[in-house]
Order: structure tokens, then sequence, then C-alpha cells
């Protein structure tokens, strides 16, 4: 059997951010999925999903995402996934689940961005 994948989750009131580290594949993204729909079911209104450390994902792994997705849209919060690596970003791009997610480059630009359309007007 595969090594478990790493999950780190850091969460405020109103993020979290789920930072995976290792291959999401058959075994590990059922774990990755667990911890995704838990913060979903607190209605967490922005999940943040780090791929920075995931060099490889299957279609396990891109299911448990359109989970995830499906979950947070239903209550209008914001899945947003970040740092995916070449092998990753392919698979996205060939499914053309890109087109469906809203991702960035890294966690940090996309906090930026976060910050960004939530600041005030003529601020």
């Amino acid at each position: 059997m595969k090594d478990s994948i790493n999950i780190q989750v850091d969460q405020t009131e109103n993020l979290a951010t789920v930072i995976l580290s290792g291959e999401v594949d058959l075994y590990s993204s059922r774990e990755a999925r667990k911890i995704i729909l838990e913060l979903a079911s607190r209605k967490v209104p922005i999940i943040i999903v780090d791929l920075s450390g995931v060099p490889y994902m299957d279609s396990s792994g891109l299911a448990s995402m359109v989970e995830g997705l499906q979950k947070v849209e239903s209550y209008k919060g914001k899945f947003i996934l970040s740092g995916l690596q070449p092998m990753v970003n392919k698979v996205f791009e060939l499914s053309r689940l890109n087109t469906v997610f809203t991702i960035y480059e890294d966690i940090d630009t996309a906090l930026n961005e976060l910050d960004e359309k939530n600041a005030p007007v003529g601020g």
C-alpha cells in the first residue's frame, strides 16, 4: 500500500486552507475527501485546497475535488484550488475541470485576490 497523504488544515472563522502533500490517489483521496466534506458540512465560507505539494492526482482525487466544489457551492461558499503542479494541472486541463474550478497559481495569490475582492470600495 502506498504512503498516506499528509493533510494540514488551518482554519479561521471564514476561511479554511487544506494543504495536501503527496500523491492523491484511490487510497489517499478518501482522507482528503473526508476533511473537505467535513469543512463543507460546517459551511465554511471559503475553502482553499493547496495542491502545491501534490505531484500526482488520479480520477478519484478529481472526484473528491468535484464533490467538495459541489457541496461548497450548494451553500454559496467559495471552493478554490491553488498551486497545481504540472502533472496535476494537465489532468485538470484534459478533463476540462480547469474551466469549472477557481484556480490560482499559489495560495498567496488566492488569499490576495480574496482580500482585494472583499476590500471596501473607494478605500
